[in-house]
């Protein structure tokens, strides 16, 4: 559950029903289904991933426009990875709907399937979600309506929307950095080898006439359709490298950084950056120019494509010779996107029982690590299946059981500011003041303003027996819009630096932490929740059995340590003097 932060349209939902007795349909949410013909296919009689995103865009701007009630353009998409192939004769179900609105821009969540029709059968090809931003009205510029989510998918996207806006944000800095701290020895390796294939070989140029059915209805040209053409010169420039037919596994997240319109020569580049053993990366530079003026940068994108055999497995590539200056850098950066591709799917994609427990943590995975780390939580919230197990004195315990993992919920209220709340509980060097379960607990590294590093000493569940310890990132979000809650997240993640030890034994974390949400200026409600692991569960089975209630006893405490201390707010967690920084581990 933790592990795997899926699209919530993915899960099995059954269907809301309204008073009126008609099944609920999100507003925002169109549909659009195309059979594939031959003029849509390419060589191998396979759907042109181009004509896809042509649909992909078209029906998401449509969603974006219902939502805005004006027009609306495609500002970015965030990664594509492409699951499946469809062939000519089958239909193409593609469905879309606006996930979180912000000020002026939303985003849109979009689900592609296939259909075969003659066999009977559906399944997924890819999901995306791509950020419109509303156009200025006569009247200056828009305000969007919040979206208010009806049913638990929708509020899973809508709480995690922020985080992946988040993401968004930092993208380039993760780039930047992973850029900053890698070397040019992987150049200078191809550089020797006499069978490596010239980068020059491999560049491709070509320019469009930008003709009334390439726009929009807003006389602009279409986004789909400039995405269809970048997708066209990559295709060809992959080709070049392998003499193959390739197959476009994923597109990089990408902006679009200005707007063409009827009449612009779009100019479209694309070359190899660099072939890796079963994958190659084409970088492609969209630009538009009318008349004399000079380009203007329209897009940059990164498509990774494989060659694939007759029984549909990667073939291994030939190597890619850099040209001097600018293609070392692209080989470079090339690197640095793989690892932030293998990041993403090793941490946000992959199915939890795909992954261990404690993930390795280090400075170019932080970003994803907490944004897993809230994702994960806020999903966990926003399950609506919890099942009240106890109550005492207005502290309730809740247990949600699915796919044979238990989880808890312990929720309750107290008259205090939801920030004041929200400093308090973030700094887990103090929870051993409330919290009988915390015996000794320290700063590791202080990662950011909203990531630390602790390790944590719990008693030993048995008399005699070892204490055990855990390595835990603790992820701080504050709230994104009004009425959204403040977010406390905490799982397991694995130091070198702090390997497991003989004197303890080493607990896992898979998902816990608190959500605090105002109800007013002095009155919040706490709520913590936890996916019970084999280290977890023997401190909170007699609760759950029902044959006792410490939890409202670390509730009581928890709540009377926050009065106490409500006027003394602490700062963001740092490492004392002699803690060590990551610098020095």
């Amino acid at each position: 559950m933790a592990g795997e932060v899926r699209p919530p349209e993915l899960l099995d939902e059954p269907e809301l029903i309204l008073e009126n007795g008609e099944v609920y349909r999100n507003p925002t949410e169109v549909k659009m289904s195309q059979i594939v013909l031959p003029c849509h296919a390419n060589h191998c009689g396979e759907l042109s991933v181009g004509q896809l995103l042509k649909w992909m865009d078209s029906t998401a701007c449509l969603s974006a426009e219902r939502h805005a009630g004006c027009s609306c353009i495609t500002a970015s998409v965030d990664d594509i990875h492409f699951e499946h192939t469809i062939g000519v004769g089958q239909v193409v179900n593609i469905k879309a709907k606006v996930n979180r609105a912000f000020t002026s821009s939303m985003e849109v969540g979009i689900v592609v399937s296939c259909e075969d029709l003659y066999r009977n059968r559906q399944w997924k090809v890819c999901h995306a979600f791509a950020t419109f931003v509303a156009r200025r009205t006569e009247a200056g510029k828009v305000q969007l309506k919040q979206i208010i989510p009806r049913t638990q998918a929708e509020q899973m996207e809508y709480s995690i929307a922020a985080e992946r806006r988040r993401m968004r944000l930092i993208h380039a800095e993760i780039i930047n950095d992973l850029l900053s701290s890698s070397s040019a020895h992987a150049v200078s390796e191809c550089m020797q080898f006499g069978d490596a294939v010239p980068a020059e070989r491999t560049r491709v140029e070509s320019v469009e006439l930008v003709l009334p059915p390439h726009a929009n209805h807003q006389v602009s040209t279409f986004g789909g359709q400039i995405m269809a053409w970048m997708e066209n010169v990559a295709t060809i420039s992959a080709s070049r490298l392998c003499n193959a037919h390739p197959t476009l596994r994923s597109i990089d997240m990408f902006h679009f950084r200005g707007p063409s319109h009827i009449g612009d020569r779009l100019v479209l580049k694309a070359i190899v950056n660099n072939a890796f053993r079963k994958s190659m990366e084409v970088g492609v530079c969209a630009e538009a120019y009318q008349g004399g003026e000079p380009l203007r940068h329209i897009n940059t994108a990164f498509m990774t494509f494989e060659v694939l055999d007759q029984d549909k497995k990667p073939q291994t590539l030939p190597r890619i010779r850099p040209e001097p200056v600018d293609g070392k850098r692209r080989f470079q950066e090339a690197i640095a996107r793989k690892k932030v591709r293998l990041d993403r799917k090793y941490i946000i994609s992959c199915k939890q029982s795909e992954v261990p427990l404690s993930v390795p943590w280090d400075p170019s995975n932080q970003m994803y690590l907490s944004y897993n780390n809230v994702s994960a939580l806020k999903m966990l919230a926003a399950r609506n299946n919890w099942v009240l197990t106890s109550e005492k004195n207005k502290v309730s315990l809740y247990t949600l059981e699915e796919n044979h993992v238990l989880c808890f919920k312990v929720e309750t209220h107290v008259a205090i500011a939801a920030e004041q709340v929200f400093v308090l509980l973030s700094d887990l060097r103090r929870r051993h003041e409330w919290d009988p379960h915390y015996k000794e607990c320290e700063v590791i590294n202080h990662a950011d303003e909203d990531d630390t590093i602790y390790r944590v000493v719990t008693p030993s569940i048995s008399k005699g027996g070892k204490v055990q310890d855990f390595i835990l990132l603790a992820s701080r979000r504050r709230p994104c819009d009004s009425g959204d809650p403040y977010w406390i997240a905490l799982r397991s993640v694995t130091l070198p630096a702090f390997p497991p030890t003989e004197n303890y034994n080493r607990g896992e974390v898979v998902c816990a932490g608190f959500s605090i949400t105002e109800e007013d200026s002095c009155l919040a409600k706490l709520s913590y929740y936890n996916q019970a692991t084999p280290g977890v569960l023997p401190y909170i089975s007699t609760d759950i059995a029902g044959l006792s209630s410490s939890f409202y006893s670390a509730f009581a405490s928890c709540s009377a340590f926050l009065e106490e201390n409500k006027d003394s707010l602490a700062a963001v967690p740092s490492a004392a003097p002699g803690e060590p920084h990551w610098e020095t581990i």
